[in-house]
Order: C-alpha cells, then sequence, then structure tokens
C-alpha cells in the first residue's frame, strides 16, 4: 500500500475504479478508504466531493457513497450517456447578423491566460493577480470578520454604496485637488463590472469605441460581447499617440476612448503630461467620453518617480468617466471597485448597475473600510511596493542573461509585467505552446490587440510566481523552448 495524502491522487485512483460498481451500487465506506489508501478523513470526504461535482457519485448522509445513475435511468439508454443536438444553436447565435447587428462572438482566450491557473508543475508567468504570499490574507480575513459581525452588515446596502467607502475611493481619485466627491462615486463588484458598466451606459449596439493598441484583452472582450466596435488607436513610448486619436474620432465618429494612462496593460507606458492635456482636449473636441481605466495606482515599485494625477482629477466637465478597483492589489476575491462621474451619465452609470448586480454585499463593502482604514494597508502597499521592484529587476537580467534578444518594450516602474516583441516570423502561439510544454506559462500577445498585431510578441507576468528563483527558472523554460522549436 502506498501513503497517498493528495486529494487529486485520491480522486483519480477512485475515477478509476468506479467500473466496479453498478449504477447505484454503493462504495467502499470512509473507513475503509482510509485504512486502504493511507489518507486522512479530509482527504476521503474532499476527494468524493469532487466526484460527486463532476456527477460521477452520490453521496448519502449516513449511507455512504453511490456510483451514480447514468443518464436516461440505471445504465443509460443501452449503457450509454444520452446526447442531444446542439446545431440549431449555431443559427441563433448567429441570427443577429442577418439584422446588420455588430456579431457578439467573444475570444475569451485573453482573460482566460490570466485567470486560469496552470498545473502544478508549470511556472506561471502569465497571471493577472499577485502570488497568494503577496496577498495581505491575513488582514483580509480580520478585516472581512470584523465586518461581518457588524449589526445589519448582512442587510441591505446603499445602492450606490457605504457613503464612507464611497468618500475614500472619492479622496483617493482625486487627490489633494479634491474635485472628485462622495456624490460622483458608485461602489462596483470589482474593475470589470465597471467596464462592462461604462460601455454599456456610453455606446449603444454597433457603436464604434476607440482603444489603445494593444490594450487589455478584458476590454475587448466587454467591447464584443455588448455589440460595440472596437477600433485601435496605436500606442507609443509616451502613451497613446494623440495626433491618431483625433484622426480616429473624426474617421469613425465614435463617442467613447477607453485608455490606461497609468502603467498600460500590456506596454507599462505612462501617458506623458503632454499628452494627457491633450486626450482630453481631442476628446472634448469630439464631444467624447474618456473611460479612465486607473488599474494600476497601488502596483507602482518603490523606485517609481511621482505619480501623475488621475484624468478625473482634473476633469471639471464631466469628459472622464473614472474606473477603478482594489483586486490587483488585494486578492481576486475583493471585488470592490469603484466608478465616478460627473453630470446626467451618473445616473444612467447607476440604473445598468443596479439592473446587472443590484449592489455590492454590504460586508464586503464593510470589510474594505476596515481594510484600507488599518496600520496593515500601508504596510501591505510598501512591502509589494518592494516586492515588485525585486521581482521585475530579476526578470529583466534573466532575460538579458538567458534570451538577450527579447527586449522589453519598456520596463516599467509599476505593474507587474514586461511585453517583449519576439524575431519577425516567430509564431508567438506556437511559442506560447512550447513553452507549456517546457513547465512555463506566458500569454501570447495576439489577445491584446482589436486588429492585426504589428509584430509578434509575449507578455510575461512576475506577481504570480511563489519567488524569485521561480522566475530565473522560468525564464531558462521560456530559452528551452525558443530553441527547441
Amino acid at each position: 500500500m502506498y501513503e497517498r495524502s493528495s486529494v487529486a491522487d485520491l480522486v483519480n485512483i477512485l475515477r478509476g475504479e468506479l467500473n466496479r460498481y453498478s449504477p447505484g451500487g454503493k462504495l467502499p465506506s470512509s473507513r475503509a478508504l482510509i485504512e486502504r489508501h493511507r489518507v486522512s478523513p479530509v482527504t476521503v470526504s474532499r476527494a468524493l466531493a469532487v466526484l460527486a461535482a463532476e456527477g460521477l457519485v452520490v453521496t448519502r448522509p449516513g449511507a455512504g457513497a453511490f456510483r451514480a445513475e447514468l443518464p436516461g435511468g440505471p445504465g443509460g439508454a443501452g449503457g450509454q450517456p444520452r446526447t442531444g443536438d446542439t446545431s440549431w444553436q449555431e443559427v441563433a447565435l448567429s441570427a443577429e447578423a442577418a439584422a446588420d447587428a455588430v456579431p457578439r462572438s467573444v475570444d475569451a482566450s485573453g482573460i482566460l491566460a490570466t485567470l486560469t491557473a496552470p498545473p502544478p508543475d508549470v511556472i506561471e508567468l502569465s497571471g493577472g493577480y499577485l502570488h497568494s504570499s503577496l496577498q495581505p490574507e491575513r488582514a483580509l480575513a480580520a478585516a472581512l470578520g470584523r465586518a461581518g459581525r457588524r449589526p445589519g452588515a448582512w442587510g441591505r446596502p446603499p445602492i450606490d454604496g457605504l457613503p464612507e467607502l464611497r468618500a475614500w475611493f472619492a479622496r483617493e481619485i482625486s487627490g489633494p485637488a479634491g474635485g472628485v466627491t462622495a456624490a460622483d462615486v458608485l461602489i462596483t463588484s470589482g474593475g470589470q463590472s465597471a467596464l462592462t458598466t461604462a460601455l454599456r451606459a456610453l455606446a449603444p449596439p454597433g457603436a464604434p469605441v476607440l482603444v489603445e493598441s494593444p490594450t487589455y484583452p478584458g476590454l475587448l472582450a466587454v467591447a464584443r460581447a455588448s455589440g460595440v466596435r472596437p477600433v485601435p488607436v496605436p500606442v507609443d513610448a509616451d502613451g497613446v499617440r494623440t495626433d491618431l486619436l483625433a484622426e480616429a474620432f473624426r474617421a469613425s465618429g465614435a463617442r467613447v476612448f477607453v485608455c490606461q494612462p497609468l502603467l498600460q496593460n500590456p506596454t507599462g507606458t505612462v501617458l506623458s503630461r503632454e499628452r494627457r492635456a491633450a486626450v482630453v482636449r481631442v476628446a472634448r473636441a469630439a464631444g467624447a467620453f474618456i473611460i479612465e481605466d486607473d488599474f494600476a495606482r497601488r502596483l507602482v515599485h518603490e523606485d517609481a518617480p511621482a505619480l501623475p494625477p488621475t484624468l478625473a482629477a482634473d476633469d471639471l466637465d464631466g469628459t472622464v468617466v473614472h474606473v477603478c478597483s482594489l483586486t490587483k492589489a488585494t486578492s481576486p476575491s475583493l471585488r470592490v471597485g469603484a466608478l465616478a462621474a460627473r453630470g446626467p451619465v451618473l445616473d444612467r452609470l447607476r440604473a445598468i448597475q443596479v439592473v446587472d448586480s443590484f449592489f455590492v454585499p454590504w460586508p464586503f463593502q464593510e470589510a474594505t473600510l476596515e481594510l484600507v482604514g488599518s496600520p496593515a494597508w500601508p504596510r501591505h502597499l510598501r512591502t509589494i511596493a518592494a516586492e515588485l521592484r525585486r521581482r521585475r529587476e530579476t526578470l529583466v537580467a534573466a532575460l538579458s542573461r538567458e534570451i538577450p534578444e527579447l527586449t522589453p518594450f519598456r520596463v516599467p516602474p509599476g505593474g507587474f509585467h514586461l511585453w517583449l516583441r519576439l524575431p519577425p516570423g516567430t509564431d508567438e502561439s506556437a511559442v506560447a505552446q512550447a513553452a507549456l510544454h517546457a513547465g512555463v506559462a506566458v500569454a501570447s500577445g495576439r489577445p491584446y490587440y482589436a486588429a492585426e498585431p504589428p509584430a509578434p510578441q509575449l507578455r510575461l507576468s512576475f506577481a504570480g510566481v511563489a519567488g524569485l528563483p521561480e522566475l530565473a527558472e522560468g525564464v531558462r523554460r521560456l530559452r528551452v523552448a525558443l530553441n527547441g522549436r
């Protein structure tokens, strides 16, 4: 007999043994499984829960675990699972094209690359979140515990969000200028939800929306799912090309531009002072809104220069709709963010958010207030600022040593990724696949473009790994993949 402490190992064993039992037949008792496989009661319980979630077993309290009946009754029809014909959906889902609508097929590959955890033996250089060792888990647990015990915390919160949390976000967004007030802020379920609400509020189906090129794949997915047409505007080392932005407004008739002025994803650029003013001026001249996605303000490195204010801080005329979130700097599960806007558009944003999600749960809002108001919050920001700098420097050094031909577009003073250009003619999808076989997950550049990309590229993240040695090993594996193609 073998010592097996892994839930996954036990699941695989039990899955392979299911054919020994007839549908409805009883599996060995938990005690027998514990003794046979030398595992803990918790491991057995979790393994059976996995099989139950897969529909392979049924657990009955007090009776045990049983092999599930096949669809269509015991043994199914002829012992085979029933199948249906879903081909009709191709017609139904494409019928919108007959009405000259914008197709809403969605490519979520760019989002899934950052959300899906790779296998345990694969180094994750594709992630979009901090490694668990960098997340303020203790502070979050303590904050949520205190928040959940407050009187009324499980009731119905204010539709716009808790006033104290709205006021905190207003101060964060406006900075010393103080131009954004709590009345201008809506609390949202993270940044992605806020982007979706803003696009639905500002752009009707079929309308063009200007986006940076390259840009965040989640934005492109939201745009296409909403039925709007993303129109790319190139980015260089100083941010979006404002001369091309003005031309894009004229040529497309767009009334919305979505941008990330600070540490743009994926290039890492910071919009220059001159272009900040020009972007707002060009948008105003076009009678258009700017959606400012300020996702990285709390991810600056300790050697970063002073940060520019948000575009919203200097905007008195309601041109800018501001989006921000605490998720990237804390945990994927703390989905709390904010929308800030001035004028009648705020009413439309509020109405769409209410229709989509009602409100952000009160305990999450209270926990967020607890977190950002505690001494642990500034300590956490200092910790990740120092650690992200070390990781950035380690990754840059490893690339220079192992793969000098992969030069970053720029070395950003914040965020947690590098944007790399591959040699001309390289098949970036093949590189990403070869890298995965070599034991390292990287993000292909294609999903970051609304149109054809100008060159093959990769995005490497340095936030999702356990530490510096993994970064160096990940680059070594990427070199093996590049050399072995």
